[in-house]
């Protein structure tokens, strides 16, 4: 049975900071190597304070860690008030195909309309097929746009 929980600073526990961990390097580590896997308690701990718009849910399957999502809530003229920036959708790989993802946006969607949040936007790789289907199929739309980025 897939189980999934927001975390919080008063309810994380080390163990699940742990997992967390775990999940987040085996997503970045192909994509960014060691540089950014040095980073990640920083980053949890930045994230997971309780005056953070950050927010995190993860899925167990059996007990065991094995997907988690984050977003950022962020207000905007342009959507009439606040709305979700979802940063991350990580399942792991040997887990993949069987609903997990789903559930975990189905469970962000249902806290997004508890919270009473505009809408959702996110990004996802344009040959990124089966995630393109899986955002349509509950409702998300293609937005032509072009992202640009500056980092310090």
């Amino acid at each position: 049975m897939i189980e999934i929980l927001e975390l919080t600073s008063d309810t994380t526990t080390e163990t699940t900071k742990r997992e967390l961990t775990s999940l987040f390097e085996k997503q970045l580590h192909a994509i960014a190597g060691k540089k950014a896997l040095s980073q990640i308690e920083k980053i949890l701990e930045e994230a997971l304070h309780p005056d953070s718009h950050v927010y995190f849910f993860i899925a167990r399957l059996e007990g065991k860690a094995v997907a988690f999502a984050f977003f950022n809530t962020l207000t905007s003229f342009q959507k009439g008030g606040k709305y979700i920036w979802l940063n991350e959708l990580y399942v792991e790989e040997a887990y993949r195909n069987q609903g997990i993802a789903k559930k975990l946006l189905l469970r962000i969607i249902y806290w997004a309309e508890q919270h009473k949040i505009k809408g959702i936007e996110l990004e996802t790789g344009m040959n990124n097929e089966a995630t393109k289907a899986l955002y349509n199929s509950l409702g998300f739309y293609d937005v032509v746009s072009k992202r640009y980025s500056f980092r310090f």
